[in-house]
């Protein structure tokens, strides 16, 4: 009882302790919350929708979530980072409670810390994102899998297919069909495919389908082929074939987050990498269980063309148990990095992160504008990136601001990364000449802004960027970082 009362505190003082003093953040996040909150306000829990149309990008699991929460806690930024924390510390008990039936409590507790305090899990623990709950389900997936065959218990079987139909519900295919294969994998090292049959019986099939089918069942029958192709076909499909960022997709890509995600216990897995390939022939059964769940899900991401930095995380969790073995007889180490390292977070979260989400989010754009807003008011945005944010925080309708050669470029497009351009666009020449005019313009463009509108604009805002920059220059120079970030300008009827 003891070690989950710990676990808890950590997971208290890690996951939840000032994720309200974090803003919602572009472009992801943003999505995510904006899709929750447009949904909640239309009353419509089973189609997400962003900027007043239906968006397929990612099935409906955590946009319940954010829907429970946002109507628990009201639509903030504690509310849409609640849950991500609730799975992170679901994590943690079910690293604990797996590390504890595969070794002993002492290696469980310590694979549970582990875990907690890897930046890349203490990171997503705070994101707006799906991939906690994805994480948290996956595993359930493969733990049950796992404690079925070793106690020769079939029933546990249901868990695990009643846990990747929810990963499916969570984030598509990909949950029932790496599963699936990591299952394969292990069975076949093992000598034992025929148990296939065992696994894939009626009953639990059945159970995976009825699951499923709660939500995309409906949403196949209402929304039809658009549904079909936007998510099976650009989330998924051109997402495995087609890098939506060539600069990532190289061959050292997970070797290299893997390394960085596990900081400050990356030193460990390098040394014992090469001391589970040394005996390979002689790990026993619950070693090729968590290697081949491990090292399936980062060749499989390697492999894919989309790579994104939280798409290994649930190979995590069997790599924390397998370093924790590292630690067994060295627990005085364990013990100052763990301590080092439960110092170290929340010092990074309160004096770096929070300072880094405010960069990219358009909060304080959002309270510079909001006064200036009324039904008069036409309000856009012109820069690179388009700050989803800014609808979140006003709750206005942001336009995309373009030139009409700009626009042909991004606009839209079947089976295509532009699809994703789903936010409201418009052009220099339909700017309303009977409203007033809003205009968020990004400093690196501005130049560009005001070569493209015949109009006389009044500043009437500035937003400084490089929030961590102006912290550190104040603290150790008495002096702010005055670089802008934004300009705000106004054009009256």
């Amino acid at each position: 009882m003891i070690n989950y009362v710990c676990l808890f505190a950590v997971a208290l003082l890690l996951f939840f302790a000032g994720s309200w003093l974090l803003p919602i953040t572009d472009p992801t996040e943003a999505v995510y919350a904006l899709t929750a909150k447009e949904m909640l306000a239309a009353g419509d829990w089973l189609s997400p929708r962003i900027y007043g149309d239906f968006w397929f990008d990612k099935p409906i699991m955590f946009y319940w979530e954010l829907l429970i929460a946002y109507k628990i806690f009201g639509v903030n930024e504690f509310a849409s980072r609640f849950f991500p924390a609730v799975f992170a510390t679901l994590g943690l008990f079910l690293t604990y409670f797996f590390g504890a039936k595969l070794y002993d409590k002492k290696s469980g507790f310590a694979a549970a810390i582990i875990l907690a305090t890897s930046l890349e899990y203490w990171y997503i623990s705070h994101a707006v994102i799906t991939d906690m709950t994805l994480l948290v389900m996956f595993s359930l997936t493969l733990v049950s899998f796992y404690r079925g065959y070793s106690a020769k218990n079939p029933r546990l079987y249901l868990i695990a297919f009643a846990a990747s139909g929810v990963a499916v519900l969570t984030k598509g295919p990909i949950g029932f069909f790496l599963p699936g294969l990591i299952i394969l994998i292990f069975l076949a090292w093992q000598g034992d495919l025929p148990h296939l049959k065992e696994l894939f019986r009626a009953k639990n099939l059945l159970l995976f389908a009825a699951i499923v089918a709660i939500w995309y069942l409906p949403m196949t029958i209402i929304h039809g082929a658009e549904f079909v192709e936007n998510f099976l076909g650009v989330h998924n499909f051109l997402r495995a074939t087609v890098s939506e960022y060539q600069k990532t997709d190289v061959w050292y890509y997970y070797s290299l987050v893997s390394l960085i995600g596990f900081f400050p216990w990356s030193f460990a897995i390098i040394g014992i990498a090469i001391k589970k390939f040394r005996r390979l022939p002689k790990l026993d059964v619950s070693e090729k269980f968590l290697l081949v769940w491990a090292l399936t899900v980062v060749i499989f991401f390697q492999l894919c063309a989309t790579k994104y930095i939280t798409y290994t995380l649930p190979a995590m969790i069997p790599t924390a148990i397998l370093l924790s073995r590292c630690f067994v007889n060295s627990w005085k180490v364990f013990i100052g990095v763990a301590g080092a390292t439960l110092i170290f977070f929340p010092l990074v979260q309160f004096f770096v992160a929070v300072p880094l989400a405010e960069d990219n989010s358009a909060r304080r754009e959002a309270e510079m504008i909001l006064p200036l807003i009324d039904d008069k008011t036409c309000v856009v945005s012109h820069g690179e990136k388009y700050p989803g944010s800014l609808v979140f925080y006003t709750g206005a309708k942001v336009y995309r601001l373009e030139t009409k050669y700009n626009f042909y470029h991004i606009k839209p497009q079947a089976m295509t990364w532009k699809s994703k351009n789903v936010m409201p666009f418009m052009t220099f020449d339909e700017l309303p000449a009977d409203k007033n005019i809003l205009a968020i313009v990004s400093v690196d463009w501005e130049r560009k802004f005001l070569d493209n509108t015949l109009c006389k604009w009044e500043l009437v805002g500035e937003v400084p960027k490089g929030a961590l920059e102006s912290l550190t220059e104040k603290i150790f120079y008495g002096r702010e970082h005055k670089e802008l970030k934004y300009k705000i300008y106004r054009r009256g009827i």
